[in-house]
């Protein structure tokens, strides 16, 4: 039912110039209606205004049967917008991860990844650091590479709380992949830990500078002078 109505109201915003411009730019096999973020914000505050979570199971099912239907990029979009209902704040805990383990992994794209690891994952790793340092220390070894780039990036936001020893228990797994995904998250969490501590930063890179690749080390020095 939440997903029929929601997808009433895309159609009806739905923008079928800018739809295949979009799916090209992400390079999407799944479509776009075209509809900006913003719009869709909108969208789905209203579409979920009487939404209820009574329990944890609630929400992940709304979630899931979202995300598990969706036929356009938008509609994931949406599920990823009901993960961060004020509403669904209390189950933001380690039993959430499983939820966001299927996200990562079946979604497989930075536009997903990179909006859970930093918003979801992040503040759950803050407030329950001993279980899920653990966890993360398993992703950053993983097969899956996204759940290696989500161990690597959970700490955007962390600034000044930033566990340095767990982000570079985590990207030390990458070092030597080849893989662009992977090497441009251990710039990006290296460059956004700079703005907390740039001399650390150039330690680090100083130190590593022949396991890092130069995109890492490009990314990593790009805000210091």
């Amino acid at each position: 039912m939440l997903l029929s109505r929601l997808r009433k109201v895309l159609r009806q915003a739905a923008d079928p110039v800018k739809a295949p411009i979009m799916q090209a730019y992400m390079k999407s096999e799944m479509p776009y209606h075209g509809v900006p973020m913003p719009r869709l914000r909108q969208i789905c505050k209203v579409a979920f205004v009487d939404v209820e979570f009574a329990t944890a199971p609630e929400w992940y099912g709304q979630v899931l049967d979202l995300w598990r239907a969706a036929q356009y990029l938008e509609e994931r979009y949406a599920a990823l917008y009901l993960t961060r209902d004020k509403r669904a704040l209390r189950y933001q805990t380690p039993s959430a991860m499983k939820l966001y383990e299927e996200l990562i992994v079946t979604g497989a794209w930075w536009d997903y990844v990179d909006e859970i690891a930093a918003n979801r994952v992040g503040p759950i790793l803050r407030d329950y650091p001993a279980p899920m340092r653990r966890k993360m220390l398993s992703w950053s070894s993983s097969a899956d590479l996204w759940k290696r780039r989500t161990a690597i990036l959970c700490q955007l936001g962390s600034k000044a709380h930033t566990d340095l020893a767990l982000l570079y228990a985590c990207i030390e797994p990458s070092l030597g992949s080849q893989e662009f995904f992977l090497r441009k998250a251990i710039g990006w969490s290296l460059r956004q830990y700079a703005w907390t501590d740039a001399a650390e930063v150039k330690r680090y890179v100083r130190r590593n500078r022949d396991r890092l690749s130069a995109l890492s080390v490009r990314e990593a020095l790009k805000n210091i002078a």
